[in-house]
């Protein structure tokens, strides 16, 4: 995933909407694989990004389980708009490294993931993401590293 800082990309969401609202309907505009799988960014600061998305079959594994992979993109697409939402003006970033610890499986509902920058660096911009589910139980913990990269 690679995205670049200081985009001109126009959001749908209404004039008066908060700023996080409008900010988050503009980044994912910039990921077409996160709207295609049915990702949705709900809020998006320098602080925390916070990203949605719900329970369905066509997602999921043997079992009725939602796939892995859903919750991973789910998870790189948040980490992936915090370090945009801190980078440098001009430069732009990419996942480099990503660690997912899966706790409990997801059968019905809809997941939030939460990310908030832990470290932001010249190079390396390091995002932690808790993804929970309706309940608020803790599904997934990811570790993410964003390189900066400098045009």
């Amino acid at each position: 995933m690679t995205h670049q800082a200081n985009s001109n990309t126009a959001s749908s969401v209404p004039p008066g909407a908060p700023e996080p609202e409008r900010a988050a309907s503009t980044l994912l505009r910039l990921m077409p694989f996160a709207e295609l799988v049915g990702i949705r960014l709900t809020e998006a600061t320098a602080d925390h990004v916070i990203g949605t998305l719900e329970w369905a079959e066509e997602r999921c594994t043997a079992g009725g389980i939602l796939h892995a992979g859903a919750l991973m993109a789910l998870a790189d697409t948040v980490a992936g708009a915090c370090a945009y939402l801190n980078l440098p003006t001009g430069a732009t970033t990419s996942t480099i490294e990503s660690k997912t610890n899966f706790l409990r499986g997801v059968r019905a509902g809809h997941l939030t993931a939460t990310g908030r920058p832990v470290h932001v660096g010249g190079h390396t911009i390091v995002v932690q993401t808790e993804i929970r589910d309706t309940s608020h139980r803790l599904v997934a913990l990811v570790t993410q590293t964003q390189a900066v990269l400098r045009q």
